[in-house]
């Protein structure tokens, strides 16, 4: 008997399913009503509801709700801090079936191997992973990254059964101006799925922008922004991350007349706080506990996301579709209890059953070490750049102060809460080292360095003291990448991040923990960021406006440019 035909005998009931759950009732995505109902299971398909059913396997699950199981949108699985196979322990418990992921930070360390790994560990995770190809490597001509990208390298992998399409394109400006390299990537992926990336973005240089072929977006940070590129069709991805907070905002949007063009994702989210506040099932509790309407959230979650990216076998509870099932208390809670990936029952032994892939880029951090004097700022005359960081936003602001200066060398200032940054080149290209200034950190010691910097992952490194700066740096190149905190000549807390200098080889539960700890080692500095690791990493982002910094200078993001 084949697949096809056991689902249509267990369907009709000539047959027990495989799996029964009973006693239930399930979220119906398309009335917004509870139904009490039996669920039928044959392999990875949902075959039965509206019913009663016999099953080989049956499952009470009385006084609870069965919804379909979430969809992040959008992410970057290094920004957790732990490889895809630990990801995929981490969040599928919490419900989370399906992940857009894009490979692109290891992809601007490593290239294709990168993409590959990746690729490779999709095929054995329990969560479906999808990959869209990354579309900026490197993001800018700003900055040196590890790799290159040209369309040549992206196209074998266009017909791989876990690609969906061309990752979030960054370079807006490339695309309105028509850059040949852009328009290369643009023409191969014309007809498939291609996500965007236009913070800020407006008027007719968003229409030409979307012209290209552009759908998604998970920029947005304010109601009226999103709203213009709903209405020029535009599927607004509403991101709520570490450090990129945007559902208060975007909230207004997510009513049951938009769900349709609206879906939910993380982006960046590291394991300390999934342990804290959950995932995606964290998004919909805050949503639904400020006035949201359950079924537009649970939409946003689910069958809108599925629709967005043209996975249109899930995202409804309901024959013939995927059984990618959450089991939840209450739809408020919203506290996953059982999690059905593709028909299996999440646990300890559906994880065993996974195949290890090999970690990559184990030996990626280059850079030259540094002293002190690395770090000398000279006196300029009248203002300096100063990047303000704003808490909870990868926006950066372009502030100008005077600065103390000592000898002819210009210094912190500490009563306005103004420190020193520094980006170091790490992959052994050409050894640059650029140096500046940022406000909002709230150190008033010691030094904070990591080798996760969006997006070309160079040493970024802030700081009050110039040797612990170097300290800090240094100390990276020999635990082959990660965070590392220094207070007065000695290092407070660290994590090894060895896989491309973004991943740990750990457990995730022992990153957590190590977590925790740098939290409480950066907070002694008198750090007053929630998130200091992943603000720091933002640092460096110059596509992302409008102040940031790179290997070769401070990048005026609003001119794209290097300031002199």
């Amino acid at each position: 008997m084949t697949d096809l035909e056991r689902f249509i005998d267990q369907g009709t009931g000539r047959e027990p399913a495989d799996i029964v759950l009973k006693g239930g009732q399930f979220f119906d995505l398309v009335t917004g009503e509870l139904v009490a109902s039996d669920i039928a299971i044959s392999g990875d398909r949902i075959v039965g509801t509206c019913g009663d059913y016999k099953g080989r396997t049956e499952i009470d699950i009385s006084g609870r709700i069965v919804v379909p199981g979430f969809i992040d949108t959008h992410l970057h699985i290094e920004s957790s801090l732990v490889t895809p196979h630990e990801f995929d322990r981490c969040v599928l418990p919490y419900g989370v079936t399906t992940v857009i992921c894009d490979p692109h930070e290891i992809a601007n360390v490593l290239g294709t191997e990168g993409i590959e790994f990746f690729l490779d560990s999709a095929l054995e995770t329990i969560m479906d992973i999808r990959v869209q190809l990354s579309s900026c490597v490197p993001a800018t001509h700003l900055e040196t990254s590890g790799a290159d990208l040209p369309i040549e390298r992206l196209l074998p992998f266009h017909d791989h059964p876990k690609v969906i399409g061309l990752a979030e394109f960054m370079n807006f400006p490339g695309v309105i101006h028509k850059d040949p390299i852009c328009l290369a990537k643009l023409e191969a992926f014309q007809g498939g799925h291609i996500d965007g990336h236009a913070p800020l973005l407006s008027g007719n240089d968003l229409n030409g922008y979307l012209s290209a072929g552009i759908r998604t977006e998970h920029e947005c940070t304010t109601a009226e922004e999103a709203l213009e590129k709903i209405r020029k069709g535009m599927h607004i991805l509403v991101r709520e991350g570490s450090v990129s907070k945007d559902l208060l905002a975007l909230l207004p949007l997510l009513t049951e007349r938009l769900s349709p063009f609206i879906a939910l994702c993380t982006d960046d989210r590291n394991p300390l706080d999934i342990a804290e506040q959950g995932h995606l099932d964290y998004m919909i509790r805050t949503a639904i506990g400020h006035g949201r309407a359950p079924l537009a959230v649970y939409r946003a979650a689910s069958i809108s996301a599925a629709k967005a990216f043209g996975l249109r076998d899930r995202g409804l509870v309901a024959p013939g579709w995927r059984a990618d099932l959450v089991i939840i208390d209450t739809l408020e809670n919203c506290k996953a209890e059982m999690v059905f990936s593709g028909g299996r029952k999440v646990d300890d032994a559906l994880f065993a059953t996974r195949r290890p892939v090999a970690p990559v880029g184990l030996d990626s951090v280059k850079a030259r070490p540094v002293n002190a004097a690395h770090f000398a700022v000279p006196v300029a005359d009248g203002e300096t750049s100063v990047m303000g960081v704003l808490p909870g936003k990868i926006i950066t602001e372009h502030r100008r102060y005077r600065l103390p200066a000592k000898g002819n060398q210009t210094t912190v200032d500490l009563a306005q809460d103004i420190i020193k940054v520094a980006v170091i080149e790490r992959h052994g290209k050409n050894g640059n080292h650029a140096n500046g200034f940022v406000q909002g950190f709230g150190l008033k010691k010691g030094a904070i360095a990591s080798t996760v910097g969006h997006d070309s992952h160079n040493i970024c490194v802030v700081g009050v003291d110039e040797d612990d700066m170097a300290l800090a740096a240094n100390r990276l190149g020999e635990i082959k990448g990660g965070f590392v905190v220094v207070e007065d000549g000695k290092v407070t807390g660290e994590i090894a991040l060895p896989v491309a200098g973004l991943m740990s080889l750990e457990p995730y539960e022992i990153v957590r923990d190590t977590l925790h700890h740098l939290r409480h080692a950066a907070f002694a500095l008198g750090a007053t960021l929630e998130e200091p690791f992943l603000q720091l990493a933002f640092l460096p982002l110059p596509v992302i406006p409008h102040l940031k910094i790179s290997d070769r200078g401070m990048v005026d993001v609003d001119r794209f440019a290097l300031i002199g």
